[in-house]
């Protein structure tokens, strides 16, 4: 069986940074899994919502709802503080994930970009840094080890990706750099369902309109970039149109 786990910050990252590779790879029977660290308690959007509570409560009811256009076998939000991931416990959010990434064992991990993505949203960074993380110490007998003494076993994922793009945010206050592109998807006919699974998120609602209109000149990819594997490689001349691409199922 194939499995693919995504790591984001966010309830609406899922759709937005990778809506439709999920689309199409559930499609394809891979297992997928997503883990977003935040309830999303920390939007200015807040969809009529009165405190965090109910923004929290409202936003995991939308990721659901997301995940299931988007065909997901398993979506998770954990209860991070949303706009203050920087000041999260590194080594307690690492072993969360290290944990998840033994018991679901996938061959590919995406998360997003190190820089943030377009927005350069800090969680997003600290979304990255985490995965990264929890990425290469999954497959380590030395870290988490009570992992280990519960019966986990450790688990090297084959690939790492980091969500990509071939443009910026050119209002942004800040310059943003992000990865080279390595890999693009086809997503085929799941751009639609890439907009309805962010429609989904109706507290953000004010942000589809434009999210909508930047997705459909983007076209039918997502973009990724190839941050390690665990087999030693030349740079590819040749761009990927595969995340699967090389894995060798387990």
């Amino acid at each position: 069986m194939l499995r693919l786990l995504c790591v984001t910050a966010h309830p609406d990252d899922e759709a937005g940074g990778f809506g439709g590779t999920l689309a199409t790879y559930s499609e394809r029977k891979v297992e997928t899994y997503v883990i977003c660290l935040t309830p999303g308690q920390a939007a200015r959007n807040r969809g009529g919502t009165r405190s965090d509570a109910e923004l929290s409560a409202v936003r995991r009811e939308e990721f659901a709802r997301s995940c299931k256009l988007l065909m997901i076998t398993r979506g998770e939000v954990l209860d991070y503080a949303d706009a203050a991931l920087d000041r999260a416990d590194f080594h307690g959010v690492c072993g969360a994930l290290v944990e998840r990434i033994r018991e679901f064992r996938p061959q590919v991990v995406l998360t997003l970009g190190t820089e943030g993505a377009v927005t350069a949203h800090p969680d997003h960074t600290m979304a990255a840094l985490f995965a990264t993380a929890a990425y290469h110490w999954a497959g380590r007998t030395n870290r988490f080890t009570e992992q280990l003494e519960r019966g986990l076993k450790p688990h090297r994922a084959q690939k790492l990706y980091y969500s990509s793009a071939l443009a910026t945010v050119p209002e942004l206050p800040q310059p943003v750099s992000l990865a080279p592109v390595t890999t693009v998807i086809d997503i085929g006919g799941h751009l639609e369902t890439k907009v309805r699974a962010f429609a989904a998120h109706t507290s953000q609602n004010p942000l589809l309109p434009r999210f909508e209109g930047t997705m459909r000149k983007r076209g039918n990819f997502e973009y990724f970039h190839l941050a390690a594997t665990t087999t030693p490689r030349m740079a590819e001349t040749t761009v990927e149109t595969d995340l699967f691409a090389g894995v060798v199922e387990d």
